[in-house]
């Protein structure tokens, strides 16, 4: 996965996805831009692995409208931060839209820098949300490799339980106990409980 953000820019306005391209381009962010909600959902950008970026959003747009593709997507767990675009006098929409999921909105016409600002904050918000996935992701692949014991033995040993404790409640010697903690710590990849506490609570985000 290449880590050079990516915008995708959906509205139905040639202009608006002429200048917000040269806009974006003219600062190093690379541009893909989608007449519609239904070219945009056919686009290979939707499907891992996913760059960092944003998605610019008219709220109106013939056929499928902006806050139906945004319904859309937040439903498919849409990992990339959603900027809705307005007209003068689509604010009420604009709201019903961040309340819906949406990370931000802003008004045409717009000043070049607050939608850059706009744009460069969603992108931040999404290297965190990817990077966080992805750690998500490699504590699950280190708990596949957990035997069922070593996976009781974890259990226990966040529930707070000392290993005579452990061995106790799984009917087994206090030596057995050790030789699975320790294994559960390797596997895992812990120096410690805490870090350990720290692997298993860190929050898995979907983007």
């Amino acid at each position: 996965m290449t880590d050079a953000p990516l915008v995708l820019v959906v509205d139905d306005d040639e202009a608006i996805r002429g200048s917000v391209g040269y806009l974006l381009g003219s600062v190093g962010i690379a541009c893909e831009s989608f007449a519609s909600a239904e070219a945009f959902l056919g686009s290979p950008h939707l499907r891992p692995p996913l760059r960092p970026g944003c998605v610019l959003l008219d709220v109106r747009m013939p056929g499928m409208s902006g806050i139906e593709l945004l319904r859309h997507l937040k439903e498919r767990g849409c990992k990339r931060p959603i900027i809705m675009i307005t007209g003068h006098g689509d604010v009420p929409l604009a709201v019903a839209a961040l309340k819906g999921g949406a990370e931000d909105f802003i008004e045409k016409p717009w000043k070049d820098q607050a939608l850059l600002d706009a744009v460069n904050a969603a992108i931040r918000k999404c290297r965190d949300v990817l990077a966080r996935s992805a750690g998500r992701e490699a504590v699950e692949a280190r708990l596949a490799q957990l035997s069922r014991r070593e996976r009781e033995v974890l259990t226990l040993v966040l529930d707070g339980r000392q290993n005579k404790e452990i061995a106790t409640a799984m009917s087994i010697s206090v030596k057995t106990v050790e030789g699975h903690r320790q294994m559960v710590m390797e596997k895992m990849a812990a120096r410690s409980v805490a870090e350990l506490a720290r692997l298993m609570l860190a929050p898995g985000e979907r983007v």
